[in-house]
């Protein structure tokens, strides 16, 4: 099941619909659509919070013309991941054999070694 990311301000459970990225270099924030993956040095930020944003004195905020839309999730997504590992998983798909490393692949998929705790 995909889940909803939430909104990065402290107490904020709504749902994220932007994503805040500084440019320290330029001294700039940037509120724009949401970033197709959290990204570690940027904030997913709910329609509230992505409005109302402000910047310290002397930096500029760039925020996205028009409205953030909340995205939206296609079933055709998990279907593509479900179709990916059921082709990798074939029984009549040749596996590489483990190397020194101890990993094999099948297709573009890793195989790794199970630990001595399995």
């Amino acid at each position: 099941m995909l889940s909803v990311r939430r909104c990065s301000r402290t107490g904020c459970t709504e749902p994220a619909v932007a994503t805040l990225t500084y440019v320290y270099a330029d001294s700039t924030a940037v509120v724009g659509p949401l970033a197709t993956q959290a990204e570690p040095h940027s904030y997913d930020l709910c329609t509230q919070h992505a409005h109302r944003l402000t910047a310290p004195r002397g930096w500029e905020v760039v925020r996205f013309e028009g409205e953030f839309a909340a995205p939206q999730h296609n079933s055709d997504d998990l279907t593509a991941l479900a179709e990916a590992v059921r082709e990798a998983g074939r029984a009549d798909r040749p596996v590489e054999p483990i190397t020194a490393t101890g990993t094999g692949r099948r297709g573009h998929l890793r195989v790794l070694p199970g630990s001595a705790e399995d």
